[in-house]
C-alpha cells in the first residue's frame, strides 16, 4: 500500500525535483519563498514495527512557490482530518518524507478516527547524519540554523496553507499541527515571522502538538510575538508532550550552554493555571513510558514509538480535553 505524502521544502534542488535524492541539505535563498518546491510523494513498505521504514516510490505534481491545482483540490476537500507534520533535526529529505508517512500511519494504527489523516509535511535541510553519542557538536549546530533560517520559507507554507485549511475546515475537517524536535525551532521562527510581516490572528491549527522540543523552555514568556509567545493565535489548543528521559535532549541542553529545552520539563511554570490555563494547553509528561525499545535514540521519539503516548496525542484529535 502507498501513503501520500503532500510535502513542501526548502531544500535546494541539484537535479531532476521528481527524483528524491536531488533534494540536498542545502537551503534555498532564505529571502525567497517562492523558490520552496511543492509536490506530492508516494511512500510504499511503511512498517510499524521498523525503526526506519518505506521507501520513496515515486514525486508527481511538482510545483514552485505553491501546490499545483490538483494537489491544492485534494486538500482543500481530504475527506478526513489533515496533520501538517515539521521533523525534527537528523533528518535526510527521504527520511522526512518517510517519517511523516510512517506518523499518518501511525496515528491511524491508534483506531481513533480523528487520527486518520492526511499528511502534509514541511522538509528544512537538515544534514540527515546519524544521530550518536556525544553528539556531533557542528552537525547539531549546522541543523540548528538552517531550522531557524528556514522561519521565513515555514510561515510562506502556512500562508499557503491557509486557504486551503479554511476550505478543508468547513468541509467538517479538523487540522492538526505535529512539530518534533527541531522543528519546534523552525516553527517559533515561522510564529515570529509570521507577525513581523504583519499578518494578524489566524485559527490555522485546531491543535498544535510540540513533542519533545528540541525549543528553549521559556519560549512562550518572550514578548509577544517572540518565538512561541504567538502561536496562541494561530492554534486554538497547544499540547507539549515532554520527557525527562529524553537522553537526547540532555545532550541538546548541553550543547546550547545549559539552556533547558522545552521537551525536558514543558514550558517554564507550566503549572500556573494563569499562564496556560487548561482550556487552552495540555501538558502530557512521558517520562514514565517505557511501552517501547528505549534507548539513546528513541528516548527522543516516544511520540512514535510508545502506544500509551500515541493514545494520549489521538484523544488529543477529537477535540479539546
Amino acid at each position: 500500500m502507498l501513503t501520500t505524502v503532500y510535502f513542501a521544502t526548502n531544500r535546494a534542488l541539484e537535479g531532476p525535483a521528481a527524483d528524491w535524492t536531488s533534494y540536498t541539505a542545502n537551503i534555498v535563498a532564505p529571502s525567497d519563498p517562492g523558490a520552496i518546491t511543492y509536490a506530492t510523494a508516494f511512500v510504499d513498505n511503511t512498517d510499524l514495527t521498523a525503526d526506519k521504514t518505506g521507501a520513496i516510490e515515486k514525486i508527481e505534481n511538482v510545483s514552485t512557490g505553491r501546490f499545483s491545482q490538483s494537489a491544492m483540490d485534494d486538500l482543500s476537500n481530504p475527506g478526513r482530518n489533515l496533520l501538517v507534520f515539521i521533523h525534527g533535526f537528523d533528518n535526510s529529505f527521504e527520511a522526512a518524507i518517510t517519517r511523516a508517512a510512517f506518523n499518518r500511519e501511525w496515528f491511524a494504527a491508534s483506531r481513533v478516527a480523528a487520527a486518520d489523516t492526511t499528511v502534509v509535511a514541511f522538509s528544512w535541510p537538515s544534514l540527515g547524519k546519524l544521530i550518536s553519542f556525544p553528539l556531533p557538536w557542528e552537525d547539531y549546530q549546522k541543523d540548528q540554523i538552517m531550522a531557524g533560517q528556514s522561519g521565513l520559507h515555514l510561515m510562506s507554507f502556512f500562508a499557503n496553507l491557509q486557504p486551503l485549511l479554511t476550505r478543508a475546515r468547513a468541509n467538517r475537517n479538523r487540522i492538526f499541527l505535529l512539530a518534533h524536535s527541531m522543528g519546534n525551532y523552525a516553527l517559533q521562527a515561522a510564529v515570529q515571522s509570521w507577525f513581523t510581516h504583519g499578518n494578524g490572528d489566524a485559527v490555522l491549527f485546531d491543535e498544535a502538538i510540540l513533542a519533545a522540543a528540541d525549543e528553549r523552555y521559556d519560549t512562550f514568556d518572550f514578548p509577544e510575538p517572540g518565538r512561541l509567545s504567538s502561536l496562541h493565535r494561530l492554534a486554538s489548543h497547544i499540547s507539549i508532550y515532554f520527557s525527562d528521559a529524553d537522553l537526547v535532549l540532555k545532550v541538546s541542553e548541553l550543547v546550547n550552554l545549559g539552556a533547558e529545552r522545552l521537551g525536558q520539563d514543558g514550558p517554564r511554570n507550566r503549572h500556573d493555571p494563569v499562564r496556560f490555563p487548561l482550556a487552552l494547553y495540555h501538558m502530557f509528561d512521558c517520562t514514565g513510558f517505557r511501552d517501547y525499545a528505549y534507548d539513546f535514540q528513541t528516548s527522543h521519539q516516544y511520540y512514535r514509538r510508545s502506544p500509551g503516548v500515541r493514545a494520549d496525542i489521538a484523544q488529543t484529535m477529537t477535540g479539546p480535553i
